[in-house]
């Protein structure tokens, strides 16, 4: 097994630093690399910022806000930063010719014994640990944002990837607090964004089929499927460009998992990233984050069951292609998107027949992306 002690993280935005930060309050040594002094500099301030608040809130004492800080390296040289490094935690822009040109400079100078991980929410693992000289030493390692809030973690094996190496990085994230999910195969979203993007733009569509509002839509999804907010407002929570660019690499490595709505596209173009630009699906007035006026009132008025169909048969193909099984997608689902109850609970509550009835209707209306899944037939009363 391999033993990790030092570990270097490429790029200090809000993953980098804050994937530094979690390793170093475990007792890591950590290198924290960037192309500039001054990127560095600001991420270090952010580490600095976030341990001071929690000295504040007394959950660290200051001289041990002190020793994590310091377990923290900051490095321009990328050899330097490598040298004696166990686990290389990448977590650049996610833009794939950035990465292949990242990884084959890494490649160069990396120690044998480095294990790389790429902290990509929806890019293939396999594709980018085919450009390394080690793709068997190649795992994706999925944080979620912030790194220092969110207790989920998904672990992603290439093709080629060991399986010691699998075990050793399930260990590694149980190391520093947090719960990994295994997503066996490098499925197009992995788990949770195989389930959330989709969700997106089969909201966008049940707007403009239905005749739904964004608010009656969004109080149905927060109310009735138990979201901790709508599904339109956590899109502009997340940020539209994230979305869209995981659109985009998602559908373009399988066309069964998202029927693009044109929405998403044409607000991402008008510069409407949701909350971080002042509008999205919404529109916002100030820097606060703002909550969108929903009620249980207004999620009388959709019924989301289409919303359901949507989620539940994208789940339902993670177990037939054997990527994942229902026990791990509830978990991903609670802890990556904080939902209240399990999907497939909600699933019953609308009953499995019903759900497999509209799916198999849009399929005969809209086209064969939404034939149900064989598992959601078999697991009909």
């Amino acid at each position: 097994m391999l033993d990790i002690k030092n570990i270097t993280v490429l790029g200090s935005g809000i993953m980098g630093h804050g994937i530094a930060q979690v390793s170093a309050m475990s007792g890591y040594n950590v290198t924290l690399r960037d192309v500039e002094q001054q990127f560095l500099d600001k991420a270090m301030e952010k580490v600095k910022w976030s341990l001071d608040k929690l000295v504040s809130k007394q959950k660290l004492s200051q001289p041990e806000a002190d020793k994590i800080f310091a377990r923290i390296t900051p490095k321009v040289d990328l050899a330097d930063a490598l040298k004696n490094c166990d686990l290389m935690i990448e977590a650049v822009p996610e833009i794939m010719e950035l990465k292949k040109k990242v990884y084959a400079e890494v490649d160069k100078v990396a120690d044998e014994k480095t294990v790389f991980a790429s902290n990509t929410s929806t890019l293939p693992i396999t594709e980018i640990a085919n450009t390394t000289s080690r793709p068997e030493r190649f795992i994706g390692i999925h944080f979620f944002n912030p790194p220092q809030l969110m207790k989920l973690v998904e672990v992603i094996p290439g093709q080629k990837t060991s399986p010691e190496l699998v075990q050793t990085t399930i260990d590694f994230v149980k190391s520093v607090s947090k719960e990994p999910v295994l997503c066996k195969k490098d499925v197009a979203g992995f788990i949770v964004n195989r389930i959330f993007i989709p969700l997106v733009h089969e909201a966008a569509w049940a707007m403009a089929r239905d005749a739904a509002s964004m608010t009656e839509i969004d109080s149905a999804v927060k109310f009735r499927l138990g979201f901790p907010m709508g599904i339109f407002e956590l899109a502009d929570f997340t940020g539209l460009d994230v979305i869209h660019k995981a659109t985009i690499e998602m559908h373009s490595r399988d066309k069964k998992v998202i029927n693009p709505h044109p929405k998403i596209e044409e607000l991402f173009n008008q510069k409407k990233l949701g909350q971080k630009s002042g509008s999205g699906f919404y529109e916002y007035s100030g820097d606060k984050y703002e909550r969108i006026p929903l009620s249980e009132d207004l999620a009388k008025n959709f019924n989301p069951i289409r919303l359901v169909a949507n989620i539940l048969n994208n789940a339902a193909w993670l177990v037939t292609n054997q990527a994942s099984d229902i026990n791990e997608i509830e978990k991903a689902l609670q802890l990556g998107m904080g939902l209240k109850k399990p999907v497939f609970e909600t699933g019953k509550e609308f009953g499995v027949t019903n759900i497999v009835k509209e799916l198999t209707a849009q399929a005969q209306k809209y086209g064969q992306f939404y034939e149900p899944d064989p598992l959601l037939v078999s697991m009909q009363n």
